[in-house]
């Protein structure tokens, strides 16, 4: 069976909510100037708008075959290429609502720039290997196979401030719908 990083098996564990982004909504968005694929963005100044990030502990790529032994058993690890893709798929109705869309991992920018291109995705991605923005916000992560990853979340802030949290992301091609729903219900 060929590997495709766009379907979500059936049966992942389901990630709990560990309580590790309780912290996170009414917090100011630091000032931190990180490197995209659309050149370097401080997400501080676009909080000050309306912003939706995503974060994701990395994508997989076709050409790298199946992901590695043991990333299908850790909770909320399989998804990041359908959360990327619902993001990109509800990117118009986002924008319509008024938000900057960016995605992070801490995958270097050069996985960033061909997950942008493989998958079509009309927003930035940040790359963030030194997971700067987990240290400003104390993001949880997990460790796997020797690295450090961000857990699945996704933030929604405005007028500078984190307002609303989705966490845990589960599943997480329905995510990008979620804070669709969520800005809708807050504007009506």
């Amino acid at each position: 069976m060929t590997y495709d990083p766009t379907v979500l098996p059936v049966g992942l564990p389901v990630p709990e909510d560990d309580g590790a982004a309780d912290h996170l909504e009414g917090i100011e968005f630091p000032s931190l100037r990180l490197e995209t694929t659309a050149g370097e963005l401080d997400l501080g100044e676009v909080a000050k708008g309306l912003l939706v990030v995503y974060v994701y502990p990395r994508t997989g790529r076709p050409d790298a075959g199946a992901p590695p032994a043991g990333w299908d058993e850790v909770p909320g690890a399989r998804g990041c290429t359908p959360q990327s893709c619902g993001f990109r798929d509800h990117g118009t109705e986002l924008r319509e609502l008024g938000a900057t869309v960016v995605g992070v991992s801490s995958q270097p920018i050069e996985d960033q720039r061909e997950v942008i291109e493989r998958l079509r995705l009309p927003h930035a991605v940040v790359a963030d290997p030194e997971l700067l923005l987990s240290e400003a916000l104390r993001l949880p992560t997990f460790e796997f196979d020797g690295r450090t990853l961000y857990r699945r979340l996704a933030l929604i802030a405005e007028d500078g401030r984190i307002v609303k949290v989705f966490y845990p992301v589960f599943p997480p091609d329905e995510n990008a719908a979620e804070v669709a729903a969520w800005l809708r219900e807050r504007r009506a």
